[in-house]
């Protein structure tokens, strides 16, 4: 498979699924502000919607989304834990976080990495990201992961939206369950070794 990536994006999060799954797979780097592989590949040839993650699988089948390619890897290794099993009422509270952390936390941070906008716009998108990672950080009270003691594609999808609070300057400090686990999780070998893979750690 191959994993295509933008270093410190969003497509961190499959990255950390893949290595916590054991699969082999290949990194591929493109551009969010090129859009071009390193070989001067279009990637927009590669993927219409021009963004990262994508995944393609050894078929040649494409599978875009963060939130569906975290759940496709956690299904190939049932035995890894990574997703409860589908048409349980687990699988729906993971689907839930991923669908919470990709519309109220994942979207909310973009306008903080674009220079034009406003400081308004950016006063409001901080508030807004505050109120919504309070209610995380209530939810992890006495729990190591979103979805109790297992971790879960939702942690690593939300490890890797709340590690933007640093270079947009959210202050988290506060919230103590949350900057908790941010540590558990980034303590994880698979979490190191995809950092480590992306120049984010040395």
């Amino acid at each position: 498979m191959k994993l295509y990536y933008s270093t410190g994006a969003c497509s961190l999060s499959p990255h950390i699924a893949l290595r916590e799954a054991g699969l082999p797979f290949e990194l591929v780097l493109a551009s969010t502000k090129t859009h071009k592989l390193a070989d001067g590949t279009d990637y927009y040839t590669i993927n219409p919607k021009g963004y990262v993650p994508l995944l393609e699988l050894d078929n040649g089948e494409r599978l875009s989304e963060g939130p569906a390619i975290v759940q496709y890897i956690a299904d190939l290794v049932p035995a890894k834990n990574l997703a409860p099993a589908n048409g349980t009422m687990a699988r729906y509270r993971l689907q839930e976080w991923l669908t919470f952390i990709g519309t109220e936390i994942h979207k909310v941070f973009s306008p903080l990495f674009v220079p034009s906008t406003t400081e308004e716009a950016r006063a409001a998108a901080k508030t807004r990201l505050l109120g919504r990672l309070s209610y995380v950080n209530e939810q992890l009270a006495g729990k190591p992961y979103l979805l109790g003691d297992t971790f879960s594609v939702a942690d690593g999808y939300l490890f890797t939206v709340t590690n933007w609070a640093r270079p947009t300057g959210l202050d988290i400090s506060s919230l103590a369950n949350l900057t908790a686990f941010m540590a558990r999780v980034a303590a994880r070998p698979a979490v190191q070794e995809a950092m480590k893979a992306e120049g984010l750690l040395k």
